[in-house]
């Protein structure tokens, strides 16, 4: 959303880690390009008589490990450069965390803050539609992302099941839990990111009671996020969302921050319209100004492109927890690990949203359905033997997590595409 070759930035950080791994050229020719690429055009009626057309996509990019997974996001400036990114982060995503699963992405170029509840249905459906024969349950499974959630999800299964003629509850994920969604699925990105970042904390033998932590991005996850590291002890100095956001140096209450940021009312009950930086109480600091404060945690939990080379020497936090895809481009990465900034790279830290997918197509698979308790256990394990693996790849190597993280990953990709040759 705000690069304008997101995807080329991903490849470069790529072609820097397979320099730390034995790969053959052709596998790496295959890496470096999508499986698949699926533009469409989806009318809609809306409310005035109009009937407005909106552009989507769906991008398979690497299926070796099995069906592709990913999100479906809603954004103005989602691009085909973009969906791709992040269809090559989620084949790398779903690798590094050992999730059976290829990579995969979609998104409608739409601001959904602008659209009746009517419209965004109408909008949703005809997005499935359009993408019906590109993805299923054994094929290509979507998924929750930027601006959709469980409710846009319930009206796309819904729809997927009309035109099957059947229920197919696996066919997508991050589902209302009434119509075969796994409990802990809002909570999952939030909870797989605390469990690394404490771990991470633990490895650097920090006292986590003195730690101070600024986030990037108040909305699902990165709220979550900020109210469990609040429980633990851990002071939030500063969170923002997209209209700006509020420091105290004293600390914040996650909780009463969200508040405000309701405050304003809901957009059809599906969207939230307040923003954190209505909370009068606190300092106003801008997104770009949050990214520099005196906090040593920072978790960038909103959109790419926010850490460049420009302002990562400005950073003053000793680690950097990256919830969001792709928000630290790959010349921000080099100076960040110069300095000796400790990066949680995307494809590890907001795993766990893609895990908790994973469980609940399982689940609808088996039709057998999980405790909460049984998903947080699962869900802890799986993202802790991921980073125990990348963080001691990345002792081994004496290189950045993040680089890791790739080769990590990419052996495995390439591992499968060799057995499936």
């Amino acid at each position: 959303m705000v690069s304008d070759d997101f995807f080329g930035s991903a490849l470069k950080q790529l072609e820097q880690a397979l320099e730390h791994a034995s790969i053959s050229l052709e596998a790496k020719k295959i890496l470096m390009q999508p499986k698949a690429v699926l533009e469409v055009k989806i009318p809609v009626g809306m409310d005035d008589g109009r009937v407005k057309i909106f552009t989507g996509f769906r991008v398979r990019y690497n299926d070796a490990l099995g069906p592709a997974k990913g999100g479906i996001r809603y954004h103005p400036l989602v691009s085909l450069n973009e969906v791709t990114a992040l269809a090559f982060l989620m084949t790398l995503k779903c690798a590094a965390v050992g999730i059976p699963f290829g990579g995969a992405k979609g998104g409608v170029a739409v601001d959904p803050k602008n659209l009746s509840q009517r419209e965004l249905e109408s909008l949703s459906r005809g997005y499935v539609r359009a993408v019906y024969d590109f993805i299923g349950p054994d094929s290509d499974i979507p998924a929750p992302d930027v601006y959709t959630n469980e409710t846009i999800m319930g009206w796309m299964s819904d729809e997927y099941n009309r035109i099957s003629r059947k229920l197919v509850p696996a066919a997508f994920t991050g589902k209302p839990v009434s119509i075969g969604g796994s409990l802990g699925r809002n909570t999952a990105t939030a909870m797989g990111a605390y469990f690394v970042l404490k771990e991470l904390i633990r490895q650097l033998k920090l006292n986590g009671k003195e730690l101070t932590v600024a986030v990037q991005g108040f909305g699902n996850a990165g709220y979550n996020i900020a109210k469990l590291l609040h429980n633990d002890g851990l002071k939030i100095v500063a969170v923002s969302d997209s209209k700006g956001g509020v420091y105290a140096q004293g600390g914040l209450h996650p909780d009463s921050v969200m508040k405000v940021k309701e405050s304003k009312g809901m957009i059809d009950g599906v969207y939230c319209r307040g923003s954190v930086c209505d909370d009068i109480e606190h300092a106003h600091i801008t997104n770009e100004q949050l990214l520099e404060v005196d906090a040593d945690i920072l978790i960038p939990a909103a959109i790419e492109g926010q850490i460049t080379e420009k302002n990562a020497g400005k950073v003053k936090a000793k680690i950097v927890c990256e919830v969001a895809n792709g928000p630290t481009t790959a010349g921000a990465d080099k100076v960040l690990h110069e300095r000796g900034v400790a990066v949680v790279p995307d494809i590890l830290a907001n795993a766990g949203g893609v895990m908790v997918s994973y469980f609940e197509w399982v689940q609808n698979r088996a039709g057998l359905y999980w405790s909460s308790d049984e998903i947080r256990g699962r869900l802890e394990s799986g993202m802790l033997k991921a980073f125990r693996d990348i963080y001691e790849m990345a002792q081994q190597l004496k290189t950045s997590m993040r680089m890791a993280a790739y080769v990590h990953a990419a052996k495995k990709v390439v591992e499968a595409m060799a057995h499936r040759s």
